[in-house]
């Protein structure tokens, strides 16, 4: 298989070809389906498409945990600052500015006059305190938000409170580098979503953990972003539609954004996604590498510029099942394969089988580098293998040497067991539909093979498997990856916290899930989450550094994910769309609200 991949033939290639215009032509009967009857109602409408793999799951903001609604409620809400995409500095946002108090505990941040939501009714300071307050600071309230501001080894939370109708305070209780980003992040309104907070289902949670589904009615979803949810038809498409509230005007006096609908289009996979780029039905699209190629030359012709931003702030990895808790006394994960997954050296042989310059080769056909660290290599903090990084290039023999050193042996069939004789197999699962992943699990599924393990390996929906992850547990490997943490570590707390709620290798459940029995916690978690802390605690920049590479390489020594590519960031864009500013921190669309649409 390995040698079909690197080696297409030309039948092979006629096969692809063909199948890709098979299915460019069954995207275009399909966009003149649903796509065109949508425009044909509002012809003159100035608006933008973008596709999405799957259905948002909330529009939420704040029980929000995946990608497919992010993208979404990041049109919909601003908070107090925003972040420039190129440089990412911090700006003002809602707030038009802020004063840190000589001992970095204090900020108080001065509120725009005249803010709306989208309702028309007015956006204050006490917003600001019940965004904070009575939700992300709630027990109650499952949020990854909250992680980032539990502060110190207490976890002490931030106070919030009102100084006047437009200054608000925020005071932590030590010192914290992080809290003048992460503060200024999105607001919600009290008027429409208290009467959740206090209210309860028969089972005695929240109701705000059930409020703004994708059920409801879009009129009683109030944001203050540069557009509001107009209508949403699932397994269809998200219509965005301008906020006439939003708060930016230009120097002209004009409302902002210029743009009038956003559109969501849903589809089943990258290459639906791609075909109906293709067709013209989709503004911007990311440009997956194995299609680099085939888009590139289709530039002039399509009236459309690919743009390289250079490494993307993303990662991608495999990634075990440590969690040796039980529920109602079952086990999350089969023991045996428990044992398996909680030994480090069984990890680290994983880390080595797997060949990346392969992966980077055929998969990503050269548009992609090796990735070794969890914090992404443009961030200041970056710790990198020539300085001392643990790293785990391909070495077959070096993964064999590894697995028999504990206890594995190899059967008469050259089948890897361990030392009670159980073969290794275990299943592996990924997002269906994201074409890049399901490659990767396909040759890591290759690549294990060859130290004598057999991989079971299964897409699967990606809202099944954020609920595996996020809610069942029960899981045993996974392929998935990271963004929207930018360059500052802190946003990564979340992850190598051992409770915060991305801590998915060894996850502890949400409120109201059931509790688990027997959860262990390893030292080196511990440690790694005691860095992050320590981390947030520090000033001084060169400090924090050293700080965050004893975490980087404690990270890479126990390998709980195994890190394995960081692609370019590569996005097609219309060149009917005027003011892009292209980066890999902001992407295409980061200043929405000053692109315009051309007659053309």
């Amino acid at each position: 298989m390995v040698a079909e991949i690197r080696h297409l033939g030309a039948t092979a290639r006629l096969r692809r070809w063909v199948a890709l215009g098979l299915m460019l032509i069954w995207v275009m009967l399909l966009s003149a389906c649903s796509l065109d009857q949508f425009k044909s109602q509002a012809a003159q409408v100035p608006r933008l498409v973008e596709t999405s793999l799957s259905d948002p799951k909330t529009f939420n903001f704040i029980t929000n945990d995946e990608s497919s609604s992010t993208a979404i409620l990041g049109l919909m809400y601003e908070g107090l600052l925003t972040t420039n995409g190129i440089t990412g500095e911090l700006e003002p946002g809602l707030a038009e500015s802020w004063e840190i108090s000589a001992d970095q505990k204090r900020i108080v941040y001065t509120l725009r006059e005249g803010l709306k939501w989208s309702d028309g009714e007015p956006l204050t300071v006490d917003d600001v305190v019940f965004t904070y307050n009575q939700l992300i600071f709630n027990e109650k309230i499952p949020t990854s938000t909250a992680d980032i501001f539990r502060i110190g080894e207490a976890g002490t939370f931030p106070t919030v409170q009102k100084v006047d109708d437009r200054r608000v305070e925020f005071i932590a209780p030590e010192p914290f580098a992080p809290l003048l980003r992460f503060a200024g992040g999105t607001m919600m309104p009290k008027h429409a979503l208290e009467s959740y907070i206090n209210a309860a289902d028969a089972e005695g949670n929240s109701l705000f953990l059930s409020a703004w589904g994708t059920d409801t009615d879009p009129k009683k979803i109030i944001c203050n972003g540069p557009y509001r949810l107009q209508n949403y038809q699932p397994g269809e498409r998200v219509v965005l539609e301008r906020n006439p509230y939003y708060w930016r005007k230009d120097e002209q006096g004009n409302q902002q954004p210029y743009i009038e609908q956003f559109i969501y289009q849903i589809v089943a996979s990258d290459d639906l996604s791609l075909t109906q780029f293709r067709a013209g039905g989709v503004d911007v699209e990311a440009i997956t590498p194995d299609y680099f190629a085939l888009v590139k030359r289709e530039e002039e012709r399509g009236d459309f510029t690919i743009y390289n931003g250079g490494p993307a702030l993303s990662s991608q990895f495999l990634t075990f099942n440590l969690n040796q808790g039980k529920r109602n006394g079952k086990p999350l994960v089969d023991p045996i394969k428990s044992r398996w997954f909680n030994s480090l050296e069984f990890r680290q042989a994983i880390a080595h089988a797997i060949d990346r310059p392969t992966m980077i080769n055929n998969i990503y056909k050269g548009l992609g580098l090796p990735q070794h660290s969890p914090i992404y290599m443009q961030s200041p903090y970056y710790f990198p293998p020539e300085k001392g990084l643990p790293t785990y290039d391909y070495d077959v023999a070096k993964a064999k040497e590894l697995l028999l050193s504990v206890g594995f042996q190899y059967n008469a069939a050259n089948q890897l067991t361990d030392a009670d004789g159980n073969l290794v197999r275990f299943t592996v699962i990924t997002n269906a539909g994201n074409k890049i992943r399901e490659a990767m699990g396909t040759q890591i599924k290759q690549d294990l093979a060859a130290i004598g393990i057999q991989v079971d390996f299964q897409p699967i929906a990606f809202n099944t498997l954020v609920g595996k992850t996020s809610d069942g547990l029960d899981w045993e490997a996974l392929i998935l990856g990271f963004s929207g943490a930018g360059v500052e570590p802190d946003g990564g707390r979340n992850v190598w916290s051992p409770n915060g709620r991305l801590h998915m290798f060894n996850q502890s459940p949400n409120p109201g899930q059931p509790p688990l029995e027997g959860r262990q916690v390893a030292d080196w978690e511990n440690e790694i989450g005691r860095l992050y802390i320590q981390g947030g605690q520090e000033l001084d920049d060169e400090k924090r550094k050293a700080i965050y590479a004893e975490a980087q390489k404690l990270a890479q020594a126990y390998v709980p994910l195994v890190f394995l590519v960081n692609p370019l960031a590569l996005s097609a864009v219309r060149n009917r769309i005027l003011g892009v500013e292209y980066a890999a921190l902001g992407g295409a669309l980061w200043n929405i609200h000053e692109l315009k649409l051309s007659d053309r």
